[in-house]
């Protein structure tokens, strides 16, 4: 019987061993968890046996658990580098005839793949919330999942709609002698350009011409100017009177006319507030327009929310998704996948599927890795420890042994 008890603290021991060596093993591993073994006492007794001279029978690993500590973090230099902060998962699905396996990581070390999907090591791809442009979530729960693409472009292009222009106009400027045009500088006072789009995301050149006029009225002191507009080399004229764009200053060289925004046939209001009249040379101090071409993609940022935004040459800035985070009652009963994933079991319970920072979930930290829970001073101890609990056993072995000849010498004198 001996023989029995002390083999089943070999297996224990062997057990220990080689859990405290796959962490020790881990210790690099973006997102480890480490593994604990939990034993339990193996006791024989029948109803009849006296509950004082009950002896036990060995030692059984009642589990190997995993622990969902927080592991420490690594900073990196790629924003696709993702760490939680606090409880959650990382939500992953494969691609093509895997598309329906959702599983379970805290390893988040992502990248793009050929397809621009981003993408754990093994190709599974991560699950993100649908968003509105501006990052409002759109739908919830595991039915809304979809996998995190990276847009190429910027998308559709915006046709410029408003362009606002200020400047300063010089008091000295004299009114020009020859009639306007666009090819003799001394026909006009001054010029600037700016670069506007069409609905296609085409780009053209809008020039503004600045030209000193009489004032109609002799007995007014206000100053008179006329602007006119080409786009590239075609001229476009205001959508209603007066035809050119007239400016008219006071006194004190404040615009007084036009109080507001004036609507051009070409499709676009030109706003000049602001401007002034002063015995200053011509200065544009601010130019503007609120169209663009689709933009290349400059750079994709994560929020603490796990928003995902991405940058776009043009300027745009949009929300493209926004990163998924599940949960389980007992994560202790996740079945383990391999590469720091794990996949539902009945004894986990039912998946949750929330945001960052929400109840119940961590928080995401862009350009960081989770490290490994391991402690290796702790895990050396542990190995010392299952080490000596090995050979203990061991020698109990051999004690039995040497008993049981002596008994068979003894039967044999």
């Amino acid at each position: 019987m001996t023989f029995f008890t002390s083999l089943t603290g070999l297996n224990a021991a062997q057990t220990e061993l080689s859990s405290l060596a796959n962490n020790i093993a881990n210790v690099n591993t973006s997102g480890f968890k480490r593994s604990r073994v939990e034993f339990a006492d193996i006791v024989n007794r029948s109803p009849t046996q006296a509950a004082g001279r009950v002896a036990g029978a060995g030692v059984a690993v009642a589990a190997v658990t995993q622990q969902f500590a927080q592991g420490g973090a690594q900073t990196t230099s790629s924003a696709l580098d993702l760490m939680i902060g606090g409880p959650g998962f990382f939500l992953v699905r494969g691609g093509g005839d895997r598309a329906d396996s959702l599983v379970l990581s805290r390893n988040g070390a992502f990248q793009i793949d050929a397809e621009r999907y981003v993408v754990d090591n093994e190709g599974r791809r991560l699950q993100v919330l649908p968003v509105t442009p501006d990052g409002a979530v759109t739908g919830t729960g595991a039915a809304a999942l979809r996998p995190l693409r990276i847009p190429a472009t910027s998308g559709l292009p915006r046709a410029t709609t408003e362009v606002r222009v200020i400047a300063n106009l010089p008091a000295s400027a004299p009114v020009p002698l020859a009639g306007f045009d666009r090819n003799d500088p001394s026909s006009y006072t001054a010029a600037n350009s700016v670069t506007v789009y069409d609905a296609e995301g085409r780009a053209s050149t809008l020039t503004l011409y600045y030209r000193r006029i009489e004032n109609p009225d002799p007995l007014s002191t206000d100053k008179w100017w006329e602007v006119r507009a080409f786009r590239d080399d075609v001229e476009v004229s205001p959508s209603g009177p007066p035809v050119p764009l007239q400016l008219v200053f006071n006194a004190d060289g404040v615009l007084t006319s036009p109080a507001a925004p004036t609507p051009f046939g070409a499709g676009f209001s030109l706003d000049v507030a602001g401007t002034t009249q002063l015995d200053r040379p011509f200065a544009v101090s601010f130019s503007d327009q609120n169209g663009y071409a689709p933009g290349r993609l400059e750079g994709v940022g994560v929020g603490l929310d796990g928003l995902v935004r991405a940058t776009f040459s043009n300027g745009e800035v949009v929300a493209i998704g926004k990163v998924a985070l599940g949960n389980v009652p007992n994560p202790q009963g996740l079945r383990q996948n391999g590469n720091v994933s794990w996949m539902l079991a009945q004894s986990s319970g039912p998946l949750e599927v929330g945001e960052a920072g929400a109840d119940g979930f961590g928080t995401i930290t862009g350009g960081a890795l989770e490290r490994s829970n391991v402690d290796l001073t702790e895990e050396l101890v542990g190995l010392i420890n299952a080490q000596r609990t090995f050979q203990a056993n061991a020698r109990a072995i051999d004690t039995a042994s040497a008993l049981l000849q002596t008994i068979v010498n003894l039967r044999s004198t």
